[in-house]
């Protein structure tokens, strides 16, 4: 009997994200830390009130972690690209 393609057994990862975020004043920072179990990543980022709008903290608090979620995406796709380069075959080889 011929078998199908091979199945190969699931393997689940858990990444763990933690993002802290600080208020003061008109500012607020975020600090994210991804754990990948491979590697940790970091990034800062802050989101100012403009002094016109309404005090609605909030919205600093979506600003300030969306910059540095954003900012974490970007590492891991530079990461991705990195690894990727280091295991293709040199051209020619």
């Amino acid at each position: 009997m011929t078998g199908g393609p091979a199945h190969t057994p699931m393997h689940t990862k858990t990444w763990t994200l933690k993002l802290d975020l600080f208020e003061a004043g008109d500012t607020t920072t975020a600090h994210g830390v991804l754990d990948t179990g491979d590697n940790v990543l970091q990034s800062r980022s802050s989101a100012r009130r403009n002094p016109q709008d309404a005090a609605v903290p909030e919205i600093g608090d979506e600003y300030a972690a969306g910059r540095a979620l954003m900012e974490l995406g970007h590492q891991l796709l530079v990461a991705g690209m990195h690894d990727a380069a280091a295991n293709t075959p040199a051209a020619g080889s």
